[in-house]
């Protein structure tokens, strides 16, 4: 069963704290392995540099620690109860018996998991369907500005510098520089910033950029307004930062095609 990342990241918290506090612990000097107790046993009440008002390891670490459950929390913040959290762990460091077995705990996460798969599936869902409405609304708008064309697809398009040389087609390869955003003015993706261009092949990218590649010469700089259906379509790219049904935004300008097809 695939589950979610959120759950993800809390199943494998108990892994991470337990290396994280392992590591704290002196090395026996025969084995190797960590113990407890021995004269090493206090080493890290040390004192050392203090950071962020904290005067020893032991504190400076447990803080780290802290941010790392933390940040491991965050997507499932509101699924999460901190007093029992914390209940567990105080449990578990002091040797207690767990509340619940290991069948029972794979359980719960399994219930878990399956509960917040279902959840971020109707979230997309929700955000698809908002971001379908929002496209349709922005392409009937820029449809009327001037300079703006529509192919029959539904992608606009804008000149923004006309090229003389040839065009590309869709077996063939490309050099681009490209600035990528969404409808919000967010970038999402600039070989600008970067700086060096980028080459592919036009059958490995979106619907949208393989058709408005083929309508530019060489030397020429379009602006590409790209449906949702013509770019990542409802998946969006997982994690983000497109969404299910997401409108691009791209200025591309076509450096030269190489390794041409034909």
């Amino acid at each position: 069963m695939k589950v979610s990342k959120r759950s993800t990241s809390l199943v494998v918290l108990g892994a991470t704290l337990s290396l994280a506090l392992l590591a704290c612990k002196p090395l026996d000097k025969d084995t190797g392995k960590p113990v407890d107790g021995g004269e090493d046993a206090d080493a890290t009440t040390a004192t050392v540099q203090p950071l962020g008002g904290m005067k020893t390891e032991r504190e400076q670490v447990s803080y780290v620690i802290g941010m790392q459950i933390g940040e491991s929390l965050k997507g499932a913040k509101d699924e999460v109860d901190l007093n029992t959290l914390f209940k567990a762990v105080r449990a578990t460091l002091d040797g207690k018996d767990p509340l619940l077995s290991q069948e029972e705990a794979m359980q719960v996460m399994q219930s878990f998991g399956m509960r917040m798969q279902a959840k971020q599936l109707a979230e997309l869902q929700e955000t698809g369907k908002r971001n379908i409405e929002e496209g349709e609304k922005f392409f009937a708008e820029n449809a009327k500005k001037e300079g703006v064309q529509v192919t029959e697809s539904g992608l606009q398009y804008q000149v923004l510098s006309a090229g003389e040389g040839a065009r590309p087609s869709a077996e063939d390869s490309v050099r681009v520089h490209y600035r990528g955003s969404l409808l919000n003015g967010e970038v999402f993706d600039d070989s600008y910033a970067r700086g060096e261009p980028v080459e592919f092949a036009l059958a490995q990218v979106v619907p949208g950029w393989q058709e408005g590649l083929q309508l530019m010469p060489v030397g020429s700089k379009y602006r590409l307004w790209i449906p949702g259906n013509l770019g990542y379509g409802e998946q969006g790219t997982p994690g983000g930062p497109i969404g299910p049904n997401a409108t691009l935004v791209f200025e591309v300008e076509l450096l030269d095609i190489v390794n041409a097809a034909r």
